[in-house]
């Protein structure tokens, strides 16, 4: 194998990994209660592919890497326009509903907890987000990758309406070609 080959090895392997929560969850048995240990991993390469996993076990190293195998199993690419996203977009999960608002370059992530977990191992550096509803950290999660699942390729979209790409783009980005 080429030193090269080797380069490309090392970086595929360059996740970014972020443990969101790690709760304990009990069941009711006759005899009582047992608990286990739920684990919500974010899984991302900082160049737009992410992925997330929740992992239950009876010890919280167990219930990481299952965790982790689930979110590496479910990468999925998103789109990003520069340093932060194409439009405007709300994503809903149950009670939870996130605001994600694209941001000029500069403004960094304003955002929180698991949403700002998300964004920065999706590789997201400006962008203004907004919790509104629930604060269940799973489906805050869970509605922060619905929106971004929900993000359109700015080409495909200016095809479609069959507008030239520099329509598409933020304001900020259309004063610069102007």
């Amino acid at each position: 194998m080429s030193e090269h080959e080797m380069q490309d090895f090392d970086t595929q392997e360059q996740l970014d990994e972020r443990v969101i929560e790690i709760a304990r969850v009990a069941k009711v048995v006759k005899g009582g209660r047992r608990f286990r240990f739920r684990v919500t991993v974010v899984i991302g390469d900082g160049h737009g592919k992410i992925g997330m996993g929740v992992g239950k076990a009876n010890a919280v190293p167990d219930a990481m890497r299952k965790a982790t195998d689930r979110a590496r199993k479910d990468m999925r690419k998103v789109f990003t326009m520069g340093t932060t996203i194409p439009h405007e977009v709300i994503g809903r999960v149950a009670g939870a509903r996130i605001l994600l608002k694209p941001a000029s370059p500069g403004t960094g992530v304003i955002a929180a907890g698991g949403v700002r977990a998300v964004l920065e191992a999706a590789g997201v550096r400006d962008i203004l987000t907004k919790s509104l509803g629930s604060a269940n950290v799973l489906n805050v999660v869970m509605a922060t990758f619905q929106a971004l699942d929900s993000l359109k390729s700015p080409a495909v979209e200016a095809a479609r309406r069959g507008k030239p790409v520099e329509d598409l783009m933020p304001f900020w980005e259309r004063r610069k070609h102007g």
